[in-house]
This record gives C-alpha cells, structure tokens and sequence, in this order.
C-alpha cells in the first residue's frame, strides 16, 4: 500500500511510501481518534492529485453526512487556494466543520491533505487542533526522511561527475533568459541574454527582489509564478508574453520554472528561463486559426490516413452525417456509402486521387439516420517527405438546397407557372422522345391542339385574374379526361397539346376528342358566384401520316384546329380530310347511343330455331336493333363494337336481358310454348363479378324460369380469359340456364378448355354455312364440328341457314338444329305467331 504517486511532472517522482511508514502513519492516526474518545468521526489522508483517499479511518457504528468522495473534494480545495495565493496560511482550517490540514515535502512542495470529521459532539477547542498539528509534523518528518534517504540513493547510483565547467560561462552561452532567485526572491545568478533583454546590467540585478526591479503589478506576477512552482513541486510556464529578446525586436517569450532543492530536500531558491517561440507561436496561431476554421466551417472535414482509417473529423461533419466524433474514429469513409454508386465509379475516383492527387465531383451518401443525400466533395493527397500518401483529406458540403433549387429552377424552365403544365420548351423534348418510342414500336402518336374559344372575351370581361383562375380549371379538367399515359402541354395563352401515346385506332383518337370536348360541358364558376360556358375547338395530327417530326405534327394540328374554327368553333377536325368526316360520323353515332336507351330507340326482333328433321320450332334468338331519328337504322355490327369502346355495352346488355325475360315471361303467361329465349352477352359483361348476380334478379324480376333462358357467348369472348369465364359460365349452369357458343370457329379456341367449359350447344358460324355443300373446305369443316360437338355431348346448330340444300347437308351431317333466312328473317312479337306452340 503506498501514498506517493508517480507523475510525469514532480520532483519526487520515484518517492514511495514504504509500508513500515504508513503502518506508523495509521497507528498515528488511531491514536488521534482514541485521545478524543470518538469524537472524531473519520481521518482520511487524501494525495494532492485528486484520488481517491489512500488512507482512511471511519467509525463505521454511525452516519455522518459527509463521504469519503466529498472530503476528497473538500481536500482538493484546499491544495486550489495553496496553489493560487502565496500568502496562503500553511494552520489547519475550518471548512465547514471539517478541519483540513496540509502536509508539505521539505521542498515545501505540497504532498497532500489529512482530513478530520468530528462528529456532532466533537468539541473543536484547541487541545484538539495541537493534536492534529503535532500529528501532521510527524507525519512531515517522516517524509523529509523518505526524500533524504531517495537522494541518497541517487547520489550511490549516479555517474562519475563531469569536468569542472564555469556555471556562468555555461549559462552566457545560451540565448535563453536564464536566472535563478534565493528563497527571499532575490536574483542571485543571471546571464548575459537577461542583461541585454531587461537592459540592466548584472549589478543593477543581482541581490534584488521583482519589488525592487519591476512594476509591482509585474512583480506580482512574477512572484506568483514562482510560489506554484514551489507549491506545486513541479516544472511549470508561468507565462507567454511579448517582450524584447537579445536583439531588442519585439517577441514572444515563454518561461519555464523550476524549483531547486538541496539534497537533503530543502528549497534553495527557484531558476528561471525564458525562450523565444516567436515561430512557435506563429505556427500554433496558424493551426488555431486552421482548426478555428475546420470546426466553424459549414462544410464538413475528414482526415484518414494512407489506409482509409478516420483519425480526425472537423467542421460540419456531425451536423450533415449525423455521426459523432468518437462513433467515427477508426472507421472507413464507407460507413457512408449509400450504394448508389457502382464499383465502376469508386474506381475512377481512387484512379484519379492516385494519379493526380485530387478527386473532386457529386456523390451520394447515407446519413446515420438512413436518409441519402447529395454532396459535393473534394478529396485531397497528403505527401510525407518520402513522396509516399500520408493522409487523405475530404471537404465535402451537403448540397441538397442547392438540388432542390435546381429541381424548382429546371421546373420553372419546363413548367407553366400558371397551370404547372409542361410549356413548350418540355412539349418538345417529350414530342421527340415519344416520336422516337413510336418509330422503334411501329405504333401511332396523335397530337391533338386544343385552343379554348373566344377566350379573349374572358379577359376583357372579367379581367385577367379570372381568366387566369379559368385556364387552370381548364388544364385541370382536360387533364382528368386524359389520363396517365398521354401529355398535356399549355403552349400559351388559351392553346393546349395533348399528347396520345400507342395510338391503337383512329376510333380510340375520335374517342379521347370526344372525351376532351365533355371538359367543357359543365359551366366554370366564377369569384362572384357567377358562371360561363366555354367551347373549344381541336385539331387532330396523326404520326406518321400527317408528320414524321414534332415541328411537323404541331404544325399540322394547328392547321386542323383553324378549320374546326372556320367551320363554326366548337368542333375538331383531322389534319387528314377523310379522317375529320369519319370523326365526325363516329362522333355523332356515340352521341346517340348514349340517348338511345332513354328515348326508347332500341328494340328487340327475334329469330326462331328450328330442329332438323321435324321442322318443329325449338326457341327464338333475341336480337337488337337501332331506330334513331336523326341518324336512321343502324346495322348492330356498327354500333355493337362502338357501344363496347365507350363503355354503354354492360347498359345495353342488361336492357335486352330485361327485355327478352319479360317477353319470355308474357308468352309464358299466355299459355304459349316457345323453348327457350337466346340473349348474346358481350365479353365486358362477363367480366363483371355481379353478372351472374343479375341475371338472377332479372329473371326474378320478370318471373320467368331460369329453363326458359339461353346465353350465347362468343368463342373469342371464352378464350380471353378461359378460367375466369369457366368460374362464371358454371354460376350460370348451376341457376339453371341453358349456355350456346355462339359463331364457333372463328376463335380458335383451345380443345382443353373448351371440353371444360359448362356448355350445352355450339353455334356453327354462318361463314361455314354460307358456301356448303358447294365449297369442299365448309363441308370438311361443318361436318368435323358436328362431329366435335356430338363427341362432347354438346347439341350442334348451324346459323344462316338460307337455302334447301344447305339444310338437307347439314341434317344428313347429323347437324341438330338451324336458324336463317330460309325458315324465317328475324321478325317482331306480333310476326311470330306461326311458330308458337
């Protein structure tokens, strides 16, 4: 167990306390707290380096507020005040009842502390601080011993002496300030840089106090500077100041002490030398300076070494990455890396900074957080003398403002500020990317120019403000009608462009200009809770007909939009004539298929189906037709493929099963045998999850058996999707309805499907039926779908039937049942009564 400690900085360095001596001092201390019978509650001596109390005697029998950490504290107090005034008294103290005592080597260097906490029934008279001080002097003498007796040992150990040299000769030869002061701080040796520095000569300094010589504001100083040296034991700067040096320029000067002590232990005096560090100091301004800017700078710093290792990170390097020093420290820069970038990449920077010592570009990283981030970096070779990599140094800045600033600069480019649509200059460049797509697709691209009518009159109406707020409605809802996959582009003004990517069918064109004209169909409200009807009018280019270059097409819609202008506005038409009077054709024809419904224009015929052999009529097919009254009767094969492009095809579809159910219902009513009623069902309607859900409540509805209904569904309809409509067609078996495949042959359908298909019949396509028994191929044909059939257990009827030789083949083919013009055309309710029961 030993009390002395080992520092880089005191005299006494390899100074232990044996433990013969600190047996004596722990029986010198139990002897104290025995003389006072328990009045003192615990004895601790405590080193003047701030440990924790290496010796310690405590009355364990009772509780004292203080621990031994705070007496510790209280210990280090002290050994502060001794250090910071010289004047200091060296008694015991008072410090809020405990007393502290000091114990000093004979160097006069403090050594350490006893500490003493009476307990409350102490009395602190004087009987008891005599007893501490006495203690506390023996306990010094014991060190004095402990010093002498390790000079000693120095002396035995120490080499032979060196020559004789002249002290004063020694200490002239040296630029420093050298100087040395007695115990009463009076200067008793000086060299020759002292006199040349203070501009005194050695009689005007020797045996003179820092009182005598200087400012007493200086001799203070000075004095003070002396005292730690000697308190603490211990080398120490007492001071960096300007000052002349020995050539009388004005320099930076750093002083040094030292106490001297004899070999028995005692203090002789203390020496002084004070160096110039002009260029140190300089050097240490300039890394402060550095250091000052590195941790201040708004970007942030890392050093490696040649190995890639972080020995150091500087400035804005926590606050941009999120990592703190210590967490860095030892890392590779890659902890950052955010696997944007491809080994390709590191390779040519690591190419570069090797090659030419310096790498400097954008690169993403990874904050600790996870965020990923972009920085403009710059890494930098560090050379040692041997021209070998000593450090790598990166700056780096994170530059995210300054993309999103780019981002709102390219938007502001590119956009419309109004309306936030593409403008011209971003029309363009996507013209020309999606004309190149087309080109390598073999597709179409239309372009249609939009320009709202009379817009003008808006403006000077209304004023600008409105007419601004009417223009983004109106981008707002051309853009709704358009959808994701074409471009909408404001050029200026009141013009529009929109753009229709993989352009399918000049009807599909027709169709979005019918669907961009319904934008303007609802009135545009106004600030004052008024309102106003625009019109447009739009002009259609097709690629690659009616251009091959987006100058071209532009050009070329402008062209069409100015003669749906001229032809009354509120119109549209093609670049290409024919194309325009087709549109329009196909326009009005959907107009009037979303009021057919309404104004009662459709109406059923129907067309009977007889069995072959007997003659006896066996069900009626249902059949649709259009009586408009503008545009007269309309051939269902037009407006059946328009119906389904515009979604009216599920509308109408039910209609007919409405229809026809209620018919079959009131014949039934009637007492009349009719077999069963065949409705066709579209592909659409098969493909919505409630269908067979209504055809349930439609039969309910109309009060007719699910036995007196039939489905005909196209073979091209069943394979587009052949397990879903499997899923549905065996809903519909399964309520009792009876289902055909209607115009077999035409879909190529698929065998393994189609002996899984709940079916009952297949309908032999008339363009089989049309040549037979003239055309050999027909004949083959019918007769291995007959065949097909039968094997399935599937009844075989054949449409078109029109002459008698058609039928007698297809009787002797084994062809169950017909329906054509050869038994009758389809015919009205009223027309058909020869054919019911």
């Amino acid at each position: 167990m030993t009390l002395g400690r080992r520092s880089r900085s005191r005299i006494v360095i390899d100074i232990k306390i044996p433990d013969e001596a600190l047996q004596d001092w722990q029986e010198a201390l139990e002897t104290l707290a025995q003389a006072f019978d328990g009045s003192l509650f615990l004895l601790a001596l405590t080193a003047s380096d701030g440990l924790t109390p290496q010796l310690s005697l405590c009355d364990d029998n009772q509780v004292h507020r203080q621990s031994v950490a705070q007496l510790c504290a209280q210990g280090l107090s002290l050994f502060r005040d001794y250090i910071e005034h010289p004047h200091h008294p060296r008694e015991p103290v008072d410090v809020g009842g405990i007393i502290l005592h000091p114990l000093f080597w004979p160097s006069q260097a403090l050594y350490g502390a006893l500490c003493l906490v009476p307990n409350e029934q102490a009395n602190h008279n004087k009987r008891l601080n005599t007893q501490v001080k006495l203690t506390c002097q023996a306990m010094q003498y014991a060190l004095i011993n402990l010093y002498q007796t390790h000079r000693q040992q120095l002396i035995e150990i120490a080499p032979q002496a060196a020559p004789n040299v002249d002290l004063q000769l020694f200490i002239d030869s040296l630029q420093e300030h050298v100087w040395m002061k007695d115990v009463a701080g009076r200067y008793v040796l000086i060299n020759h840089s002292v006199e040349i520095a203070w501009g005194r000569s050695k009689e005007q300094l020797l045996n003179r106090t820092d009182d005598e010589i200087f400012s007493p504001e200086l001799a203070e100083e000075f004095v003070q500077g002396d005292y730690e040296s000697i308190v603490r034991g211990v080398q120490v700067t007492a001071a960096e100041c300007e000052a002349k040096d020995i050539d009388q320029s004005n320099s930076w000067l750093e002083t040094t002490k030292v106490p001297v002590v004899s070999p028995d232990g005692t203090l002789e005096g203390v020496i002084g030398i004070s160096r110039n560090i002009t260029s140190h100091k300089a050097a240490q301004e300039q890394l402060e300076l550095a250091a000052n800017i590195f941790e201040n700078s708004v970007e942030g710093v890392v050093i490696t070494d040649a190995s890639g290792n972080i020995i150091e990170v500087h400035g804005a390097f926590t606050e941009i990455t999120g990592y703190s020093r210590d967490e860095v420290l030892g890392e590779n820069p890659r902890i950052l890396n955010s696997g944007r970038h491809d080994k390709a990449f590191f390779e040519r920077l690591w190419r570069s900074l090797l090659t030419n010592g310096k790498w400097h570009g954008e690169i993403w990283n990874r904050r600790k957080s996870g965020a990923i981030y972009p920085e403009q970096l710059t890494i930098s070779s560090m050379y040692g003398d041997d021209h070998q990599v000593r450090y790598f140094v990166a700056v780096f800045a994170d530059i995210s403002a300054q993309k999103q600033s780019e981002k709102e600069l390219a938007r502001l480019v590119y956009h419309d500020p109004l309306t936030k649509l593409p403008n011209r200059m971003m029309l363009s460049a996507n013209l020309e990317q999606e004309l190149r797509h087309a080109a390598r697709e073999e597709t179409e691209l239309a372009l249609i120019f939009i320009d709202v009518d009379l817009f003008k009159h808006i403006n000077d109406s209304y004023g600008h403000v409105t007419g601004d707020a009417i223009l983004v409605e109106v981008a707002r809802r051309l853009g709704q009608k358009l959808g994701e996959e074409a471009t909408l582009a404001r050029l200026g003004s009141d013009e529009f462009i929109a753009v229709l990517p993989h352009v399918e069918s000049d009807d599909s064109v027709s169709l979005m200009v019918s669907r961009l004209r319904e934008a303007f169909d609802a009135p545009f409200l106004l600030d004052d809770e008024g309102s106003v009807r625009l019109t447009a009018s739009m002009g259609v280019a097709i690629y690659p007909g009616d251009g091959e270059s987006g100058d071209t097409l532009l050009r070329n819609a402008d062209t069409a939009m100015h003669r749906a202008k001229a032809n009354g506005r509120n119109n549209y038409a093609f670049y290409t004539q024919s194309l325009t009077l087709a549109s329009v054709e196909h326009l009005k024809l959907q107009s009037a298929l979303h009021d057919a419904i309404n104004k009662d224009a459709f109406y059923l015929v129907y067309q009977p189906k007889l069995a072959l052999g007997t003659g006896q009529c066996v069900g009626f097919e249902a059949l649709l037709r259009w009586e408009d009254p503008q545009l007269g009767t309309i051939s269902p094969a037009i407006f059946i493929p328009v119906a389904e492009n515009i979604g009216l095809i599920n509308e109408i579809g039910l209609w007919v099963l409405k229809q026809a159910a209620t018919q079959g219902a009131q014949w039934l009513a009637e007492g009349k045998r009719f077999g069963r009623i065949s409705v066709n069902v579209a592909g659409p309607q098969l493909q919505q999850k409630q269908f067979c859900a209504q055809v349930k409540r439609v039969l309910d509805e109309a009060g007719l058996p699910p036995e007196y209904l039939e489905l005909e569904v196209t073979e091209s309809c069943m394979m587009s999707d052949p397990l879903a409509v499997i899923e549905v067609l065996k809903q519909l078996g399964e309520l009792g309805v009876e289902l055909s495949v209607d115009d077999f042959g035409t879909g190529y359908s698929s065998l393994n499907y189609l002996k899984r298909l709940p079916i009952h019949k297949l309908k032999i396509d008339q363009s089989f039926i049309r040549d037979i028994p003239r055309d050999g191929n027909n004949t083959a044909i019918a007769k291995a779908v007959i065949a097909l059939g039968h094997a399935l257990n599937l009844c075989i009827i054949a449409e078109g039937v029109e002459t008698p030789e058609q039928a007698a083949f297809l009787e002797a083919a084994g062809c169950d049942q017909a329906q054509g013009y050869l038994y009758s055309k389809p015919r009205m309710v009223e027309e058909l009564a020869e054919f019911l029961g």
